[in-house]
């Protein structure tokens, strides 16, 4: 069972690829950043857990099936695992906005899933890394650290909620997800 501290929880969707306003909606479609997949795997191999957590209404707006996104997890796991490294768990929501279901993030219902499926008591303290408000309100509300970086729709959550680089708030702000892990594996290998 990992501590919540080690863990590293990842929106997919303009933090690990690519986003699409059209949806990511087949593997041709879902093109990854090589950084992120390499950065993925050093946090792995320097004892950290990464999950991920992924909103995907596109399967309820009919725009891809579930054997459509399990091939992309696949290859998501594939290329992290040919880099050295491992997704501990994917837990995705296929609703859509007005589905009234426990797991769309800003709800933290995947993040809970993620919690269950590791074993863990809570996830006070973990981090979770989005571009979207909604991931970090899903993060905030397992008392996890907030991370926006500015890939994918991070520029744009940033001009729409400008208070976030207000230095009293805990939302620390990154390029990308290889300038965060850095600095997380520097802060954890100086403290």
């Amino acid at each position: 069972m990992p501590s919540p501290d080690r863990l590293v929880i990842l929106d997919r969707d303009g933090v690990i690829n690519l986003d699409s306003d059209d949806y990511v909606k087949s593997l041709a479609e879902w093109i990854p950043y090589p950084a992120a997949i390499q950065s993925i795997a050093k946090l792995s191999q320097a004892g950290w857990t990464v999950a991920v957590a992924t909103n995907q209404s596109g399967i309820a707006r009919g725009y891809y099936d579930e054997a459509t996104l399990n091939s992309i997890h696949d290859e998501l796991r594939r290329l992290v695992a040919e880099a050295g490294g491992k997704v501990a768990h994917i837990a995705w929501c296929p609703h859509g906005p007005d589905d009234g279901c426990d797991c769309r993030k800003p709800l933290p219902g995947l993040l809970e899933q993620i919690r269950v499926a590791l074993g863990m008591e809570d996830l006070e303290g973990s981090w979770m890394v989005g571009d979207s408000l909604r991931d970090l309100q899903a993060g905030e509300a397992v008392k996890a650290h907030s991370i926006l970086v500015m890939t994918g729709k991070g520029s744009r959550t940033l001009d729409k909620h400008p208070e976030m680089a207000n230095p009293q708030r805990e939302t620390r702000i990154f390029g990308d997800l290889p300038q965060f892990v850095d600095w997380l594996l520097e802060k954890k290998n100086a403290g």
